[in-house]
């Protein structure tokens, strides 16, 4: 604001501005020359505010985001008070904290269950004390202001930031190079350790602005990378005694677009497009080659994107069209398997007569023993060299130079870096043999000898072909170990429908672009039998979606306005217009595939011994290599008897040549391979299998670590329950009320739609699912209680009710007690509630008839002076002892129902439990809710041992008490509570329907809400862990056992292997130990049926008696709760528990 000179300007504006509807508080400084407003966006908007001080004869202008950023660092901090009626325990007091700690702006809350009231500190630039009030309202409390206060208003100087080392100091001119970075952050467990990560990361210079969520335990920091980068900002938030973890980092990570261009035909056409890149707002860097025709761009992504761009560069008159890059091909080793195919081809070219020529020496010199003559070798065509010689020679020399060039290149590239491979010993064997044979064959000739030496010439062409075909068939191989990830990546579209909606949502006009160019935001239309190309939410139409690729759910899902579509799904039938929340690498099919990628690529831990051996093993095979040399130089020149009864040729010449012969033969045969191999196939496989079936390990330790837990602890809510509170129980008093009960379910539904409190939110739902309709009753002098009840009047539900002759009737699926029923030929007594009655009066004055509604606990029908009998109070203490909340129903004066509530136990999780028990591993459930309600969850499941109470650095406590212990520990949940221990555990497991915090932090995600994947997760890892051991094994035995024969140690009983037998037992290794991972294809998830058949010797639920309790990290069993009334129902926010299964019963 300029034109200011007095304090009585600073007036006038707080007074006309403050005035305007829509302002809640203005706050102007003189000496700043600025204004801060505190406004509501749906009353005024900010242009309107400014032209309203322009209007006072002041100069006006929006100040900047930098600036904003600079004056709520330093902006008035404010307390309020409120005042809060309605919480009856410890459960309200951090359901309300927990709500007000995410509003925007709030810095901390304490709420305080005896004064009633909680005080919270916050931003008033960012929210005000009526928007608190509301939020603690809408919880289903009475809320009202005390009073508020401000601390220290000031606007910080704009102009001209004093630099003192704290904060973002760059000046407004200058320009910052602001990045974002996303970090998980574990140990908050309240809204002041939020207050205290923001407040100390804001006053290091260079951080820009911090928003931190409680309840996501996640940081997203913006942050001038001039000055300091992620990993800085992850160290000071570590710094503060919170654990921190980087999730994602967007320095460095600018939206970058390879484009392919066409049209361009000079260096004119170069400079157009880049020039009008660069001044497009979000392009940060672009650069276009002519010669390439390829444009490579750096751009905001929250700016614009890519679709954007090559909108610009075709307004340009040029035709712009993604690089894509191929990583099918590298999934399914197409590029290696091309290679070593025509590397194979190009060895048996010159191997088979190679092999050819073997054979015909190897006849001809067994009829040469038994009928004598001359044979090949002796026809010299000069003197020391024979034709079969030459045509060795002739067949090998090509091989070792082409077919060897890899190998020569590989096994320098390894002898470089002072390490050793398979490739050395590839070289070694076939270059010792290709030398050798030369040598003596030069020196041969160079004697004119009459006879022509016996070589190795035919070794290096049988040992290519041998190789390249084990390599070839190795690499096919290993593109069928990940069949699966390949499978997920064919799941995504290539193209999308992007839709333009007019005002009134009809489509404008549709474009077909390829899927990388579709923008959050994006209007997609999906027709029937079409991919889903993006994640996002239905905006318009009604169908069915296939997920079962990518969640393993076997039914279509339903999908409707407001469901959220998964993208890689099918769209079954009906046309779907889809809003677009996450593409590109965002999408949950992509995220999945990273997942995938990343496990696959990862090592376990028993990988590290075969790197370790491997390390060794070919320096060991040299030196038995030389030993076995100079072994048998030695014994054939001090006894060459053992050598002359396999060649009875030339003493000298025979105890050389077999002695190279069994050291070649020790290089061909011995593979490091088969070692190298034994892991990470199995893993690469085992994941796979694992990702088909709905269970995303992350890595190789996990899925060998799995299988030697020994203690699983779930988490109740959400885990082992659903997480929502259900009705369970509908208690109709027939011999008081006599009323049907649709007519109970249609006044009680549409008494409870009017209320905001979560059970009433249960009841209202389970009333129009078993009513079969959306449209209810009418609802008036609605008035809710906390920590009471409600009590209205209702009318308008006869729409609801059938044909009085159809009026009784029971829920479908549920239990009737025919023993409490009255005679069917027993007439209604009298009284304001025969409905008979009411029909009359229904027909007499033609008026839908009203009824007086009150819904509550026993203290809400005291009140209202309501008896509740002996029965009625024994069967509500029956729920209540299971944990569940009971409450009442009186309709026009007359108590006529009571319905229970709670939070249902997962069908399959008593099965899980029964299961995991049977397979020796002892089970625990852990959880902060209270005592009774754990108990009463792990009887009905089957557990035995109960943590209940705890907070979430407890859970992260006992985790590691027991591995302490020796014990090896796997946690299962799915809250942000639950993830400092997910990542303590030996193998933590979340659910995937959790947050995303959970998710992270976790080792293994099941994507189905489903405990026997857990199960499943754990018989995956034992049949992985045994394939690795079996492929072991295979690899050891086959080099110990075949080293020994190639080494010759079996000669004296004439077992003799030739280097080319080494070298097809060498390739025979690798391609059986590959061999034997892709069985674990064949591993079926077990079925339901199965697991139920398991478990039937163990007890499906456990007696209260038999269940040991724990309070947080008290280590003695807690004395058992008695049976009360202490559940008070409405306005108690603990999370709720109950039966697995709905029932009604009838009295």
């Amino acid at each position: 604001v300029d034109g200011m000179r007095c304090q009585s300007c600073v007036q006038s504006i707080e007074g006309r501005i403050g005035a305007r509807p829509g302002v809640s508080h203005i706050r102007v400084s003189l000496q700043d020359a600025a204004a801060l407003i505190v406004y509501r966006p749906l009353l005024v908007s900010r242009q309107e505010l400014r032209g309203a001080i322009e209007e006072m004869g002041f100069g006006a202008s929006l100040a900047s985001a930098r600036d904003v950023a600079y004056w709520q660092r330093d902006a008035s901090i404010a307390t309020v008070t409120i005042r809060i009626a309605g919480m009856t325990c410890n459960s309200c007091v951090q359901s309300v904290e927990g709500r007000i700690s995410q509003v925007t702006g709030v810095q901390s809350i304490a709420v305080s269950l005896e004064e009633g009231k909680g005080t919270v500190t916050f931003d008033p630039g960012l929210t005000e004390p009526e928007l608190l009030r509301a939020a603690v309202d809408d919880m289903g409390f009475e809320a009202s202001l005390e009073g508020w206060q401000t601390f220290a208003f000031g606007i910080m100087e704009q102009k001209a930031p004093v630099n003192s080392g704290a904060g973002s100091q760059a000046t407004p001119g200058s320009p910052t190079k602001a990045q974002k970075c996303f970090i998980c952050v574990t140990g908050m467990t309240c809204a002041s350790c939020v207050a205290n990560v923001e407040r100390n990361l804001h006053k290091h210079r260079g951080i820009l602005s911090v928003l931190v969520s409680l309840m996501a335990g996640k940081a997203e920091v913006k942050y001038d990378a001039e000055v300091l980068d992620a990993a800085a900002v992850t160290r000071l938030i570590e710094d503060l005694g919170f654990g921190a973890k980087l999730i994602e980092d967007h320095a460095g990570t600018d939206g970058k677009l390879d484009l392919t261009i066409t049209g361009m035909t000079c260096a004119s056409c170069v400079h157009n497009i880049e020039s009008k890149l660069a001044s497009t707002k979000g392009i940060i860097v672009a650069s276009v080659a002519l010669a390439t025709k390829k444009a490579r761009i750096q751009f905001d992504p929250e700016v614009l994107g890519a679709r954007d761009i090559t909108k610009i560069i075709q307004s340009l008159g040029f035709e712009a069209s993604l690089v894509k890059a191929s990583f099918r091909n590298n999934l399914d080793h197409t590029e290696e398997i091309r290679q070593w195919k025509n590397s194979f081809l190009l060895s048996l070219v010159f191997g088979l007569p190679a092999m050819g020529l073997m054979i015909y020496m190897m006849v001809m010199d067994s009829q040469h023993q038994e009928h004598g003559g001359s044979m090949p070798q002796e026809q010299n065509l000069l003197p020391g060299l024979s034709l079969l010689n030459l045509a060795f020679f002739l067949l090998c020399t090509p091989v070792q130079i082409f077919g060897g060039r890899y190998f020569y290149i590989q096994a320098y590239r390894s002898l470089k870096h002072r390490t050793a491979n398979m490739d050395v010993l590839i070289v070694l064997a076939t270059s010792i043999a290709y030398i050798y044979s030369c040598v003596v064959l030069v020196v041969a000739m160079a004697e004119r000898a009459g006879q022509s030496p016996v070589t190795f010439f035919d070794t290096p062409p049988m040992l290519f072909v041998f190789i390249a075909l084990g390599r070839w068939l190795e690499h096919v191989a290993k593109g069928k170990t990940s069949e699966a990830l390949a499978k997920l990546m064919s799941l995504q579209a290539t193209d999308a429908t992007v839709v333009t909606l007019g005002r009134d949502h009809s489509a404008i006009s549709e474009e077909q672009v390829v899927v990388e160019l579709v923008q959050r935001g994006d209007i997609v239309k999906v027709a029937p039998g079409g991919k889903f190309p993006v994640d996002g939410r239905v905006i318009e139409g009604n169908s069915m979606a296939d997920e079962s690729l990518i969640t393993g759910e076997p039914m279509p899902v339903g999908k409707k306005v407001g469901s959220l579509v998964i993208a890689g799904s099918i769209n079954a039938h009906g046309a779907l217009l889809v809003e677009a929340t996450h593409v590109g690498s965002d999408t949950t099919l992509s995220q999945i595939v990273k997942l995938v990628e990343e496990a696959q690529t990862s090592k376990a831990p028993i990988q590290q011994f075969a790197d370790r051996l491997s390390g060794y093993f070919v320096p060991f095979i040299v030196l038995v290599s030389l030993l076995t040399l100079v072994a048998w130089l030695a014994i054939g020149f001090v006894n060459f008897d053992i050598v002359r009864e396999n060649f009875p040729t030339s003493q000298d010449e025979v105890i050389v040549r077999f002695a190279f012969q069994a050291s070649i033969t020790v290089l061909s045969i011995a593979c490091p391979c088969s070692l190298g191999l034994a892991t990470p196939t199995a893993v690469m496989v085992g994941t796979g299998v694992g990702a088909q079936n709905g269970i995303l390990i992350k890595g190789g330790e996990p899925l060998e670590m799995a299988h030697k837990i020994d203690v699983v602890m779930f988490d109740k809510t959400g885990t082992i329950t659903y997480g929502v509170p259900r009705v369970t129980r509908v208690l109709v008093l027939w011999e008081v009320a006599r009323m049907p009960l649709r007519r109970i379910l249609a006044l009680v539904g549409t008494a409870e739609a009017s209320s905001e409190h979560p059970l009433g939110a249960a009841v209202a739902k389970h009333c129009k699912q078993e009513l079969a309709s959306e449209l209810l009753g009418c609802c008036q002098d609605f008035q809710a209680v906390p920590g009471c009840g409600i009590s209205c009047r209702v009318s308008n539900v006869e729409h609801l009710l059938p044909h009085p002759t159809e009026e009784r009737f029971a829920v479908p699926g549920a239990t009737t007690d025919e023993s409490s029923l009255p005679a069917a030929a027993e007439p209604p007594p009298a009284g304001p509630m025969a409905v008979s009655g009411r029909a009359r009066a229904h027909n007499a004055l033609s008026e839908p008839p009203s009824y007086s509604v009150l819904i509550g606990n026993r203290e809400w029908m005291r009140r209202n002076g309501h008896h509740i009998g002996e029965d009625v109070d024994a069967a509500m203490s029956s729920h209540e002892t299971k944990g569940q909340t009971a409450i009442l129903v009186a309709i026009d004066g007359v108590l006529c129902a009571m319905l229970a509530i709670a939070d249902t136990v997962k069908a399959e999780s008593a099965l899980a439990v029964r299961t995991l028990r049977g397979m020796g591993i002892e089970v625990v459930m852990i959880t902060g809710d209270n005592r009774r309600t754990a108990k009463a969850i792990a009887a009905q499941v089957g557990i035995g041992k109960v943590y209940a109470e705890v907070l979430p650095s407890h859970k992260v406590a006992k985790v590691q008490e027991l591995q302490e212990r020796g014990r090896r520990v796997a946690m299962v949940g799915d809250g942000v509570n639950d993830s400092p221990a997910l990542a303590r555990a030996d193998v933590g497991i979340a659910i995937g329907t959790g947050t995303d915090v959970a998710i992270e932090a976790a080792d293994i995600v099941l994507i189905r809400n489903n405990l026997l994947d857990v199960v499943a997760s754990i018989e995956l890892s034992k049949k992985t862990v045994r394939r690795i051991r079996t492929n072991f094994v295979f690899a050891l035995i086959y080099n110990l056992v075949g080293i020994p024969f190639a080494a010759g140690v079996f000669m004296p009983v004439g077992v003799v292997l030739q280097p080319w037998m080494g070298s097809a037992a060498m390739a025979a290794s690798s391609v059986s130990v590959v061999l034997s991972s892709l069985m674990l294809k064949m591993y079926k998830k077990t079925s339901v049926e199965v697991y139920e058949v398991r478990a039937l010797g163990l007890a499906r639920s456990l007696r209260s008696s038999l269940i040991s309790t724990h309070v947080g990290l008290d280590a003695d069993p807690a004395v058992q709760v008695p049976t009360t009334n202490s559940v008070q129902g409405r306005g108690r926010h603990s999370r709720l528990d109950h039966q697995a299964a709905d029932d009604l019963n009838v009295l």
